[in-house]
């Protein structure tokens, strides 16, 4: 391991609040620079068939902006141009015993709350299908979703009558496809104007009186609990409860909930489009909180990847074998925020449809988690620690001894 890996990541002085572009949410102008992070992959989940096309994968630069209006945290050097979701996007997390325990128990609660029974819903951004069928398998309702990257059969079809999966963007064209709920889940984070997306959601409810339900990734417990490895390209924003909930108000949709969820890495908002719309702004005090939070977070990912570039040296050095555990979106940052290539050859998933392929930026191939009894490794880096439990059973299901290190 080298020192290249913390060279990636330049740190702009936590003071400098230089209006330049305004917030996406509140269009305040005064913006307080966090950090920059040039050159990372455009696309953390487009993976690819082999590791010379991973290593030339697109790439592109991070401006983190915090803005003091509203706490909301963006990619001031976001291009939309960039984006292309297609087949190749493959970011399902239903393979993880943890995750379909908490997709299961969300489903439950929503058709609860909501009476969602022979009911009609809508998912904007549905991915392969697997949200969409728990929500029509478990309270019979009929499913539209809406994924360009949706890919038939993969995740099996819902025994609901109706369910089918559009492979486009949801726009206004499909108005007439009424819904009870709208659901939206780690869509918002990537849109780059998410007020016109959420004024054009409204538009298309009309006046139906329609639940709404989106998730999206906590900007705040990144910046808290310093999560350094959740900034990625594809994600041009970083939703606080504040700035959720006054983006929502602004749309015309009466928030009635908005909690976090998964350990805190989510954000849960549940509004009703005939409830009355509130828009208060933060207290004062809490604004200056997340601020400094964000200020503190430009210092501490700099020392958060010179202290893992520091350690898997180490590691290198002794003739200990690494591997990395979860080809997500973290799994992708850390490889590519510290520079490894040929330090480590390989990362596991449980995604059989991400086996075989390789990492954007870094060229890692995708396997697995028998093949750690080939490779058998001295230690496994988990990306996420919520998951801890699960992979530490897994590999000694497998007869395999190693230590485990929570990034």
């Amino acid at each position: 391991m080298t020192s290249a890996g913390a060279e990636r990541a330049r740190v702009i002085p936590a003071g400098d609040a230089r209006p330049r572009s305004g917030c996406p949410v509140c269009g305040n102008a005064s913006v307080l620079d966090v950090v920059e992070i040039p050159r990372v992959p455009v696309h953390c989940n487009v993976l690819w068939p082999t590791r010379a096309e991973a290593l030339a994968a697109p790439v592109a630069d991070i401006r983190l902006g915090f803005c003091r209006g509203c706490g909301h945290t963006f990619n001031r050097a976001f291009d939309p141009a960039l984006m292309a979701y297609s087949p190749r996007y493959e970011n399902s997390l239903h393979f993880s015993p943890r995750f379909q325990e908490y997709a299961q128990s969300l489903a439950a609660h929503l058709i609860e709350r909501y009476d969602l029974h022979g009911k009609d819903i809508i998912e904007i951004g549905c991915g392969k299908g697997e949200f969409l069928t728990l929500l029509c398998e478990l309270g019979e309702n009929r499913g539209v979703g809406f994924d360009p990257s949706y890919v038939p059969g993969e995740a099996g079809t819902a025994s609901a009558a109706g369910f089918e999966v559009i492979q486009d963007f949801y726009s206004e064209r499909y108005a007439a496809h009424r819904a009870d709920l709208i659901c939206c889940r780690h869509v918002l984070e990537h849109v780059a104007d998410p007020q016109g997306f959420l004024r054009m959601v409204r538009r298309a409810i009309g006046g139906r009186n329609t639940v709404v339900f989106f998730e999206v990734p906590n900007g705040r417990w990144t910046l808290r609990d310093l999560a350094v490895w959740d900034i990625i390209y594809e994600h041009c924003s970083y939703f606080s409860a504040h700035s959720l909930a006054e983006l929502f108000g602004a749309a015309g949709l009466g928030v009635r909930d908005l909690r976090e969820a998964f350990g805190g890495q989510y954000l849960c908002l549940e509004a009703v489009s005939g409830d009355a719309v509130t828009t208060e702004r933060p207290p004062t005090r809490e604004l200056e909180a997340l601020a400094r939070e964000a200020e503190d977070f430009a210092d501490e990912y700099q020392r958060k990847v010179a202290q893992w570039d520091e350690l898997l040296e180490e590691m290198t050095e002794a003739g200990r074998r690494v591997v990395v555990w979860g080809a997500g979106s973290k799994g992708v940052s850390f490889l590519n925020a510290l520079g490894i290539r040929e330090q480590s050859e390989y990362i596991v998933d449980l995604n059989p449809r991400k086996h075989g392929m390789h990492v954007a930026g870094t060229g890692q191939r995708i396997v697995p988690p028998e093949f750690l009894r080939t490779c058998r490794p001295d230690a496994i880096v988990v990306m996420n620690a919520i998951y801890e439990d699960e992979i530490r059973a897994r590999i000694e299901n497998l007869g395999i001894s190693c230590e485990l290190l929570c990034a």
